[in-house]
């Protein structure tokens, strides 16, 4: 479009060429001249006008030229004080999701993956990849990590393992797990007799030793200790086995309602969030994340296939069919979205200015001419006609008169 506007111009150089040499010849080589000097002039100043956007005309340092790279910082300011207010307000948010059915139209496209809306799905997937490559991984990464982390220190971890400990005994599915500790228990016995014998051996006294009575003590309680083993895991009732589940159900009960024990796990989860090793765990966890997420979003059509697919089609059925289904998903959707947008909002678009304050000018430039260019280019070329027509319309009256 640049070219053809360039060109444009260029011929209605000519054309005022060719009509000045002809002007005698004939009353309408006035009206070819006022047409082309005109459009010139038109063409001329649009030409300066969206050049001055971008760039210095011919690199003369005219005032108020160049107008994107020299307030490049001031659009990123804009841009975000523009995405706040317009966007990530809860009001905003929660008026914009209040009449939209999120659930079903989830469920629409998770039931047919492969359906009419694949190529918006590949441009959406390759957006959102494109963006998440550009954004600041370390301002966005700490952002995540944050309020994973915020989240995890308001949690209340002893209630929740009370309850499933309680669960899964009351289901009985802490039998197995009884079953192969008491398992192990006698694999690291198995595996440790000569250490276990050696401790009998040395603690026993001379007469023991010199009567060979530490050999069969030995033998005694490794076989004692193996037999109590065995049946354990062997006779459904047990005392060990009915101590060990008693000891789990006052664990259980002592979790959800003891203050001192709940006390006891609280300290232990901050003492673990503080850890340093934790944090190691949360930047590999983000970037482990985050490499899984591009890799989904640049390949969506993969993500969708096999056994995963059929899964999701499944899901994505019952959320178009289940009315309560939706009501929850919805409802929750709404909440998450303007919880996020009520705490991160600020951040969010902290995060976007940041980043195209650190883009540098021609990036900029570049990027938003990409955008727009062509219709810009469009006004040079609306200007370049719309001059001559007026100048047609000036000469006219200029003769009339």
């Amino acid at each position: 479009m640049r070219i053809i506007a360039t060109a444009l111009l260029l011929a209605m150089a000519g054309l005022f060429v060719v009509s000045r040499h002809f002007l005698g010849l004939h009353p309408a080589w006035g009206y070819v001249r006022a047409f082309s000097e005109a459009a010139m002039v038109g063409g001329l100043a649009d030409w300066f006008a969206v050049t001055a956007l971008f760039r210095r005309p011919l690199g003369l340092p005219i005032p108020h030229t160049a107008i994107i790279p020299e307030n490049k910082d001031r659009i990123a300011d804009t841009m975000a004080v523009f995405l706040q207010e317009n966007f990530l307000t809860p009001q905003v948010v929660a008026r914009r999701l209040s009449g939209m059915n999120a659930a079903a139209a989830a469920g629409a496209f998770l039931s047919d993956p492969q359906g009419g809306e694949g190529r918006l799905r590949e441009g959406a997937a390759n957006l959102f990849a494109d963006v998440l490559e550009s954004l600041d991984q370390e301002k966005l990464g700490g952002i995540a990590k944050n309020a994973l982390r915020t989240q995890l220190e308001k949690w209340q971890v002893s209630p929740l393992l009370g309850n499933l400990l309680g669960a899964a005994i009351a289901d009985g599915r802490h039998m197995p797990v009884i079953e192969a500790l008491i398992r192990r228990a006698a694999m690291t016995l198995e595996d440790n007799e000569d250490v276990i014998r050696a401790m009998i051996h040395d603690r026993a006294n001379t007469l023991l030793r010199w009567t060979k009575l530490d050999e069969r003590l030995a033998n005694a309680i490794l076989d004692g200790l193996y037999k109590l083993l065995a049946e354990t895991v062997v006779v459904p009732d047990h005392p060990l086995r009915r101590r060990i589940e008693d000891g789990l159900e006052q664990l259980a009960h002592d979790l959800v309602h003891d203050p001192q024990m709940r006390d006891r796990v609280e300290r232990m989860k901050v003492e673990i969030l503080a850890n340093p090793a934790f944090g190691q765990w949360l930047d590999a966890l983000w970037e482990r994340g985050r490499t899984r997420l591009l890799a989904m979003v640049r390949e969506p059509e993969g993500v969708l296939a096999g056994q995963l697919g059929d899964s999701l089609a499944e899901l994505g059925r019952a959320l178009e069919t289940d009315k309560r289904l939706q009501i929850l998903v919805n409802r929750f959707a709404r909440r998450t979205l303007v919880g996020v947008s009520s705490r991160y909002g600020t951040q969010i678009v902290r995060l976007v200015s940041e980043t195209v304050r650190r883009w540098d000018a021609r990036t900029v430039t570049d990027r938003i001419e990409g955008a727009v260019g062509r219709d810009l280019q469009f006004i040079r070329v609306n200007g370049t006609l719309v001059g001559g027509l007026v100048g047609v319309a000036i000469h006219t009256v200029d003769i009339w008169l």
